[in-house]
């Protein structure tokens, strides 16, 4: 059995959406069981019209809910140990439920998974890690928008995180992991950058196969199953694609309106035009990992509809499964055990006589 913990207040529209989601997920996953946070006037309405989900679930009344507009400073203060979003990383945390599922405050999930549930130790800042979708299928790129700003080594760390979700949710047992940069050349890039990818080399993991520096455009191509950047770049990558989406689709509504041609042609190709917008819907690809903590926290996007929310928790159910904070424990063995011991060089007149 995947036990997941549910955040049932999180989300624009809340236990309305989110639950009937998780019934979705219970026909597609019979192994699944939930423990759902939430409060009782709000979830039990909703709940007790889905009884195939009442069979598999848990639920726990929480009176405090965080607010989407909360900063995560006031999360903390007023949601610790008592608000939905915590009880449901918590059950993590003491082993209740193998993954949590939130559609709430960002900044406020991870605060609260940070203090909660620590990084690793070999971790020095977690990251979120995002399904993105290609010309090939999928990439995962992170980090998103955890950690601005990132070393050499952070972004190493990443590689790793971002290597073992690969090998998780693509199926992939080596993917080819690149770096974001500003070219393709060894020579260019910010210097942390540039170390980040030495590094990679050097150690020649057997986790994935280092690529090299990518592009913004490569992702879009999937020129690789893992892009790593640090989480000020990510987020603006991530952002510019939402909106370009949204964008292309304006267009394409606009275009289809135009004139009684237009429209006839689209009575004909709305098939094709509803398998367009679902490939390129950000909702449908939808959960955020939070990657180098000792459990596993999935961020729903919050405007998701019940497809797009369920989609989200069937990743959770796909980290859980693959064991994944085992594996990305044994990758970062290995990596430190392949690492080159740091010498400091001498210092001219220090020399023993």
């Amino acid at each position: 059995m995947i036990r997941i913990s549910i955040d049932a207040m999180g989300g624009d529209i809340g236990p309305s959406v989110l639950l009937p989601a998780l019934l979705k997920v219970v026909e597609r996953r019979p192994d699944v069981r939930f423990q759902i946070f939430g409060q009782e006037a709000v979830v039990r309405p909703v709940l007790d019209q889905l009884p195939k989900l009442t069979a598999v679930s848990v639920f726990t009344h929480c009176e405090i809910s965080v607010r989407m507009d909360d900063k995560p400073s006031q999360a903390l203060r007023h949601g610790r140990w008592k608000s939905s979003m915590w009880k449901a990383i918590e059950a993590v945390k003491n082993g209740q439920a193998d993954v949590c599922i939130s559609a709430g405050n960002t900044g406020a999930l991870m605060a609260m998974s940070k203090f909660c549930l620590r990084t690793m130790a070999a971790i020095d800042r977690p990251a979120i890690a995002a399904l993105w979708p290609t010309v090939r299928g999928e990439s995962v790129v992170l980090d998103v928008g955890a950690t601005i700003g990132a070393d050499a080594h952070q972004l190493v760390d990443f590689a790793i995180l971002g290597a073992a979700m690969a090998r998780a949710v693509l199926a992939v047992d080596r993917p080819t992991v690149g770096l974001l940069n500003v070219g393709v050349e060894e020579i260019k890039g910010q210097e942390e950058v540039k170390q980040a990818g030495q590094l990679l080399r050097d150690a020649e993991l057997p986790s994935m196969e280092y690529h090299g520096f990518v592009e913004g455009d490569d992702l879009g191509r999937g020129t690789t199953d893992v892009v790593v950047t640090e989480g000020f770049a990510g987020n603006i990558a991530l952002k510019t694609a939402e909106g370009t989406a949204r964008q292309i689709g304006e267009y394409l509504r606009a275009a289809m309106s135009r004139t009684l041609m237009a429209k006839i042609g689209y009575f004909f190709a709305r098939d094709a035009f509803q398998r367009l917008r679902e490939k390129m819907d950000v909702r449908k690809a939808n959960g955020g990992v939070f990657l180098g903590l000792n459990g596993i926290v999935v961020k729903s996007h919050g405007g998701a509809d019940e497809e797009g929310f369920a989609a989200a928790v069937e990743l959770g159910y796909d980290m859980a499964r693959y064991k994944i904070i085992e594996r990305i424990k044994s990758d970062l063995d290995t990596f430190h055990a392949r690492r080159p011991v740091a010498t400091t060089p001498a210092v001219p007149g220090d020399e023993q006589e």
